[in-house]
């Protein structure tokens, strides 16, 4: 297979968030998929598989194993294939659900992709998983913001957030990778997501990965983040947000998140992606 390395949420190959993207993975196993994304290293792999009906199957692997969705790797699909078959809106099923993604050229000439996420939802953050979750980041009760209440949320995959007033905090990202790891994995959960809240519809944010294999995410869990703003009524919607990931361990990243106002519908994630 020919394997494609883009950053997405970024225009410059040394920010953003790498992804590994397959175009064709015709024929590929799990056992095949899993290896190339080992290989590629990245946190996600895009593998594409066109059955002719007017619509894309695509799967995504961490070096270890398979996630459900990845927004990142969406993008940089949507964007390398708008570079071969030019721009448009394509129709993608994941194993989250069904997905679309528009592409276009922003004035400076870059492409930006548009995806839309499967209608997103929360459910609480049980107390002892809170204890443990904050025990092992490092963090105390006195860290969270008590204006964005910790919650589980889903876009595609499952994140728990918990959010901080410290920019301090957030910068300090240092955790116990096997600790995490197994309570992620008893509980479902793709990555950690810890935000801090600049403004009205500015944030920044940080993603614990283990699951995948690299301690941090430079940027994803966005649509989760969205619909969590949404459900808690914790923007007034239609809202347009910006957030800032990746600028602690060097890859800046940022990403544009749409709000409808119709608690049903899904989130817009919207970034640059460019070629490595």
């Amino acid at each position: 297979m020919e394997i494609l390395r883009y950053v997405a949420f970024s225009t410059d190959p040394k920010g953003g968030n790498p992804a590994g993207v397959v175009l064709d993975a015709s024929g590929a196993d799990d056992a095949v998929m899993l290896a190339a994304a080992a290989e590629v290293g990245y946190s996600e792999t895009a593998f594409v598989v066109d059955p002719g009906d007017g619509a894309l199957d695509v799967r995504y692997f961490s070096p270890l194993a398979e996630v459900s969705f990845c927004g990142h790797a969406t993008i940089a699909t949507a964007v390398a294939h708008a570079e071969r078959h030019g721009t448009g809106r394509l129709h993608l099923r994941t194993q989250a659900g069904p997905v679309t993604v528009t592409t276009d050229r922003a004035d400076d000439g870059s492409l930006v992709a548009t995806l839309v996420s499967v209608a997103p939802r929360t459910v609480p953050l049980e107390e002892a998983d809170l204890t443990r979750l904050l025990a092992i980041l490092g963090w105390s009760t006195e860290d969270l913001d008590p204006a964005l209440p910790p919650r589980v949320a889903f876009g595609g995959a499952w994140h728990p957030i918990i959010a901080t007033a410290s920019r301090d905090r957030l910068a300090g990202l240092d955790y116990d990778m096997a600790a995490l790891g197994d309570l992620m994995a008893r509980r479902g959960w793709t990555t950690i997501d810890l935000v801090l809240r600049e403004s009205p519809t500015v944030f920044h944010a940080r993603n614990p990965f283990p699951p995948g294999g690299v301690t941090e995410d430079p940027a994803t869990g966005a649509a989760a983040f969205g619909g969590y703003l949404r459900e808690l009524e914790l923007v007034p919607t239609p809202a347009t947000l910006t957030i800032h990931q990746g600028v602690d361990m060097g890859r800046p990243s940022t990403i544009t998140v749409t709000v409808p106002a119709d608690p049903h519908s899904g989130i817009g994630v919207t970034g640059t992606a460019v070629r490595i």
